[in-house]
Parts: structure tokens; sequence; C-alpha cells
């Protein structure tokens, strides 16, 4: 595995921040915009394309295998980024339910989105370092990812949990104060008594980032199927990431289009959780040695760009076929 100085990272996490606040200062006026459809279109096509000149950079930049680390940041790149359309229905339900307007949303999903950044960075340096000591740990990410893709095949979008039942929040609301009514874009005011209480717009910006935590724990193992390199994870996700609060504004006005697309990532959950194990073959003849089985499952690697393009292709079939559907219901 190549080590990278550690100016490199430290640059990216500059760069990083620098795009947040250029992200920030394009939506407009804190608090009082409203994003609307042409402008989040944009926004995604501009985040797309940093996401693509920063992939040329890795091929003509990166000391070893220039070629095999772009294939690698494109597939984690797409599987991040479609695992994240789904996150982003989810956080469409979080503000109806809070009833946070529209114009406030870009607000939230900015700390939000900065949050995860954070404890992302966290958990794929801390899945790099288990993997790399434990190798075997890829065996169980992927079960896990077999587990959680036949999970998308039966999960009921009409028996959404409520939010505020989260543990996270009713932890908060023990020790915090919360006031039930709005108060503009402020995620905390002065009460009657002088203390500092939380509005509504702070319990769903602490919803999304404890949902956001869960979203990780598939994501992450999902990335570790195409690369092991810590900086290409790290990098693809959030990349990924970044532009979600773009890709929100233009997802939710046609959410109805996506009816198919978590049937999708199921599909791609499993594909890249079975990827994972046939890559995994010694410890899995090893523990049924241990068992007292003579399993020989061979080794098979799945080529980074086949992986690419079964990943493309799924997803640009559900989506087509739910556009499809979609207009043949509007028809009729």
């Amino acid at each position: 595995m190549v080590t990278l100085p550690l100016w490199v990272w430290i640059l990216f996490y500059i760069l990083v921040f620098v795009m947040l606040i250029v992200d920030l200062r394009m939506f407009g006026k804190k608090g009082e915009h409203e994003v609307n459809v042409k402008e989040a279109l944009k926004m995604t096509a501009i985040w797309i394309g940093i996401s693509l000149v920063f992939c040329v950079g890795v091929y003509f930049l990166y000391p070893t295998d220039p070629h095999g680390k772009a294939m690698e940041f494109l597939a984690g790149y797409l599987i991040e980024k479609s695992l994240s359309m789904d996150n982003l229905f989810v956080f469409l339900m979080l503000f109806s339910f809070f009833g946070v307007e529209r114009k406030y949303q870009h607000e939230v999903l900015f700390w939000g989105i900065f949050g995860a950044l954070v404890l992302r960075s966290i958990f794929i340096f801390a899945g790099a370092a288990m993997v790399e000591r434990f190798e075997w740990v890829l065996g169980l990410f992927g079960l896990f990812l077999l587990y959680t893709g036949g999970k998308m095949f039966s999960h009921d979008d009409e028996q959404a949990a409520d939010p505020s039942n989260n543990i996270i929040v009713r932890w908060f609301k023990k020790v915090f104060p919360v006031t039930d009514k709005m108060h503009g874009e402020k995620f905390f005011i002065k009460g009657d008594k002088g203390a500092w209480v939380a509005t509504p717009l702070f319990i769903t910006l602490l919803v999304i980032e404890t949902t956001d935590v869960a979203f990780a724990v598939d994501s992450i193992p999902a990335v570790f199927s195409v690369s092991r390199d810590p900086f290409i994870v790290l990098t693809s996700n959030i990349f990924a990431i970044l532009g979600l609060r773009a890709l929100y504004f233009a997802l939710a006005a046609v959410a109805q289009l996506f009816r198919f697309l978590k049937y999708g990532l199921g599909v791609i959950l499993i594909f890249v959780g079975v990827k994972m194990l046939l890559a995994m073959n010694e410890y899995i003849n090893g523990f049924a040695s241990l068992l007292g089985m003579e399993l020989n499952m061979p080794h098979i690697e799945v080529p980074t760009p086949l992986s690419l393009a079964i990943i493309f292709g799924v997803l640009a079939l559900s989506m087509g076929a739910s556009v499809l559907v979609s207009k043949k219901h509007n028809i009729s």
C-alpha cells in the first residue's frame, strides 16, 4: 500500500474546506434563499465536474498504478453517489416531519454534510487500519453488505421510523431545553430566562447527523470492496457527499421518478458484497476446514472496470425503469 506524505492529506482537507465555503456562497443569502431546481442542477453538474477533474489528477499524479487508482476512485465515487441518492429521500422525509421550510433546508444540509465529512473521515481511517491489521474483516463487511442489500427489497417506505424517537434526540432533550417553535434559520435562541434553547432546526440537524452514521455503515464497507487504499476510499467518499446539498434540491423535485432506485441499490450492495467475499477465499476455506468441510473455493477478483460498468448499468436501469413507469402512470 502506498503511503502518501502528510502534506497531501493536509492539502486535500484545505481544498475540501475551500470548496465548502464556495458552495455556501454560491447558494445565495444565508437562510433566506430558496434553492430552485435549475440552480441545484447547475451546482450538481459543477460538483460532478470537480470530482472528475480530481480523478484526472489521480491518473496523472498518483505515484503508483495511476490508471488503476483512477478507476478505483471512479468506482468508489459511483457507489457512494448512488447510495447517497437513497439517503437524500430520507432527508426529504425528515424535513417534512419537522416542518422545515425549503429556504432553510440548505443551511441544515451544509452543516450536516460538514459533520458527515468529519465522522466519515474517522470511520475510514479506523476501517483502513482494521483492514490492514485484520484482513478477514473484509469478509464480515461482505456479509453485512449482503444483509443490507437484501433488506432493500423487504423495506417498506410506508413504515418509516418516527425521527422524534431517535435515541440521540431523546438524550439531548433531557439535558438541553428545546422549543417546539421554529425561529427562521437559527439553531439556538435565548429563552425567557436568558438561557440558550435549541430550535427544531437543530433537532433536524441532529437527526440528519445520526442518520448519516447509519448510512456510513453501509457505504464505507462498499467502497472498500473496490479499493483498500485509504486515500482513494476517503477522497471518493468525500467528493461524493460534497455535492449532496445540491443533489438534494435537484432530486426533491422529482422524487416520484425514482421508485425503483432502492431495488437497484439493493442489487449494487449485494454485488459488492459478493465481490468482496469472492476475494476472501483463503479465509472462507480456512473457516470451512475448522468446521470439518473441504470447500476449496477459488480466488476470484472482479476487475475494477467491470465493477464500474455493472454498478453504472444497474443504477441506470433502475432509474430508467422508474422514469418509464412514472410516465406510463401519468399518461393513464
